[in-house]
């Protein structure tokens, strides 16, 4: 009977924190692609000038590039509070609760330009930008902590952390990819019932408020539905300062390692999602079907998601990366050569999007084993300021791709609504220089990276988990 309820009990938690991510990656590609979308070339400073509008969008990107790269120092800061939280519900649930219900609403906020701020004062639009972004990347950095710092905290084995993974990665594909494929009809949407056009402020603040309504619900589902498990390896007592989290980071190799590759791979992958869209608008001159981009990646994150743990087991996770890694540069090769043929376009969004699940995963787990091998290591277990890591290199990326989004839209000519007829060949360059060429570098490098220095496979990770129980077990070992 007890092992039907806990078994019960483990499907509940796996699907509860699936649903999660489905809400989380949503809210990440809104923020990190379809914000810059907003405010670079479609719709919050039409009413200005065109002078003043590109001086707006460079501030903006500008703004936004040095907020997230200044708090990419606050996450490990993040992380070690969440992982000295002590409370009747957990180390990870406060934090979904506070952090995905606080950023959600003030996501909802910029996309309405915070509710009209934006055409009554320039200057204090500005300054309450500064603030409510700050503190809108603050709150969603301790929902990304504590949802995948969760993960160890869910189970001590790499086999169920791959399957939590998986889920969270599944729904996440759904979540990021289905945003891809629904912001233009929902956009239309809300902008025809108020009655102002298919790429109006009205039809933006529709988009957030959605948006914003899937954050709050899916953080819920994770804060009431998931089950932490208990086991020797999590001591409640074992805290750390603030110096002891960036130490944790710093010492612990592998971690840096496979950090690298994957913010090299994140800030490729995330700069060319941003640019997708003006190559259907300025460069195939077809916009209206920029959602079948959304369908691709959605219908392959579906199809290939629920395999990963199955092909993981026939397949060592460092072969499914850099064979990812293989077909994202042939995917840009064709990019390249063919930017203007429409088929083959098509062919090269399979390319691009069929490993982002493999090495997604790859490296998420990774990271997640690292925390054991941080453990062994220097003998101090870190899981949230651990897995802070990678919302950390989303942050990297993140704000990276924005501003080439960004400043790239105002060098090629590509903001407010301009005629792709009257764009140049050095605009098109210009564009495919940074939405292909400068990416493909960046993912030859990140290949190079994990090829050479990430050693912490899924053999070494089950040697170090035994290591370790071995050494608990043992009378001595608190002296040890």
């Amino acid at each position: 009977m007890a092992h039907e309820d806990n078994a019960q009990k483990s499907w509940v938690s796996r699907i509860c924190y699936a649903i999660g991510n489905l809400g989380q990656a949503a809210y990440y590609n809104a923020l990190s692609t379809f914000f810059v979308t907003y405010y670079a070339a479609q719709t919050l400073f039409r009413d200005y000038e065109e002078s003043e509008a590109k001086a707006m969008i460079a501030i903006i990107t500008a703004l936004v590039f040095i907020i997230r790269i200044v708090e990419i120092f606050i996450d490990p800061l993040l992380g070690n509070l969440v992982d000295n939280t002590t409370s009747r519900f957990g180390r990870f649930k406060p934090w979904q609760v506070i952090g995905g219900v606080g950023s959600s609403i003030l996501l909802f906020a910029i996309f309405t330009g915070l509710f009209g701020l934006v055409n009554v004062n320039k200057g204090v639009f500005i300054v309450v930008f500064v603030i409510v972004f700050v503190v809108l990347d603050v709150l969603y950095s301790l929902r990304d902590i504590s949802y995948w710092g969760m993960i160890p905290a869910l189970s001590s084995s790499s086999q169920e952390r791959s399957v939590y993974t998986a889920l969270g990665t599944f729904t996440g594909s759904i979540g990021y990819n289905g945003v891809t494929a629904i912001v233009v009809p929902v956009v239309g949407f809300f902008g025809a019932l108020a009655g102002a056009g298919s790429e109006s402020q009205e039809g933006w603040t529709g988009f957030g408020a959605v948006i914003a309504i899937l954050g709050i619900a899916t953080c819920l589902a994770v804060a009431f539905g998931t089950h932490e498990e208990e086991s020797a390896l999590r001591d409640p007592s074992d805290k750390s300062n603030p110096l002891q989290a960036f130490q944790a980071i710093v010492r612990n190799d592998q971690l840096l390692w496979v950090s690298l590759s994957y913010v090299l791979y994140s800030i490729a992958n995330v700069a060319t999602t941003g640019f997708m869209i003006y190559l259907f608008k300025f460069v195939l001159q077809k916009p209206g079907i920029y959602w079948v981009v959304g369908i691709i990646a959605f219908v392959i994150g579906l199809a290939v998601t629920p395999l990963y743990p199955a092909i993981n087991r026939r397949v060592p996770r460092r072969y499914l990366y850099l064979g990812g890694m293989v077909l994202m540069a042939s995917a840009y090769v064709l990019f390249i050569l063919f930017s203007s043929n429409l088929f083959v376009v098509f062919v090269a969004l399979v390319l691009f999007y069929l490993p982002a699940t493999c090495i997604q995963m790859t490296a998420i787990l990774t990271i997640t084993d690292s925390v054991e091998y941080g453990q062994w290591k220097t003998g101090k277990r870190n899981e949230a300021v651990t897995l802070s890591v990678r919302p950390m290199l989303d942050k990297i990326a993140g704000a990276l791709s924005n501003s080439i989004v960004g400043f790239v839209a105002i060098a090629a000519a590509m903001t407010n609504d301009v005629d792709p007829a009257l764009l140049t060949t050095g605009n098109i360059e210009t564009f495919k220089t940074a939405a292909f060429y400068a990416p493909l570098v960046v993912i030859i490098l990140a290949f190079i990276v994990f090829a050479r220095k990430v050693t912490l496979t899924e053999v070494k990770h089950g040697e170090i988990v035994s290591i370790l129980k071995q050494n608990l077990a043992r009378p001595d070992a608190a002296e040890d």
